[in-house]
């Protein structure tokens, strides 16, 4: 009697950790939008820096904390925080501590996200025939370049990014290299960006958040983008040959 009065609940404790992040999300963006910007990191901009020069360690350990915050709860102004770990840290080590907040805050999503839904899902997706399948197989067979492919495309959205591979059933270990290595060419550029802002505010200007986009960017994600794709063309042809 007691093993069927339990499972009820912890089939709802599973889902606790998504439905957390949902809620703070849906309520950040409607709160919090107006604080993580751009005007606010220059309107506070020297009271950051003195707080940095006077507290290193202290700035770096919050830094990566409030990253994570943001991005584990899909959180508006991850953009903002990259800019600021350029800001603050310069485009290295800034970059370092950008890529690695980014990647434990996507973990944390991946693993609530798997840990209420992904298990299930991705059973019984294994368990599914038709075009269901084929997409899962299809899937496991390319997990690597799909996992390189999702983080280097900028029209991606991160959430997604971080929430498909958890309902297919992606290894830990693969989503954590993948979201690593797969985010740092776009994290440099927005580092560097923030790097610069210094001289940014002293003209009274924005910073150019589309600079990802433009040729000398642009051209080598996409470059990323093929050789990650490779595979997936080579399997693709080798199954032409087999039928």
């Amino acid at each position: 009697m007691s093993d069927m009065t339990e499972t009820p609940k912890t089939g709802m404790t599973k889902h606790v950790p998504l439905l957390a992040i949902l809620i703070v999300a849906a309520i950040g963006a409607f709160t919090l939008k107006d604080y993580l910007s751009f005007e606010t990191l220059r309107d506070n901009r020297e009271a950051l820096l003195a707080y940095r020069d006077d507290n290193y360690l202290l700035t770096v350990l919050l830094f990566i904390t409030a990253y994570v915050a943001i991005v584990a709860f899909s959180l508006p102004g991850a953009t903002i925080a990259t800019l600021t770990g350029g800001f603050l840290f310069a485009t290295f080590p800034g970059a370092l501590f950008n890529v690695t907040a980014a990647t434990i805050g996507a973990v944390l999503i991946f693993l609530a996200a798997r840990w209420g839904l992904g298990e299930k899902l991705a059973a019984k997706m294994e368990g599914s025939e038709g075009a269901v399948k084929k997409i899962k197989d299809g899937i496991d067979e390319n997990q690597w370049s799909m996992l390189f492919l999702i983080r280097l495309v900028p029209a991606v959205p991160f959430f997604v990014a971080n929430l498909v591979p958890a309902l297919v059933g992606v290894p830990l270990r693969r989503f954590v290299i993948s979201t690593f290595l797969g985010i740092i060419p776009g994290g440099v550029v927005y580092t560097s960006v923030g790097a610069g802002l210094g001289e940014v505010f002293e003209r009274g200007e924005t910073p150019n958040l589309g600079i990802i986009f433009e040729p000398q960017i642009l051209l080598p994600i996409l470059g990323l983008c093929l050789l990650a794709a490779l595979p997936i063309a080579i399997n693709a042809l080798r199954g032409k040959k087999d039928i």
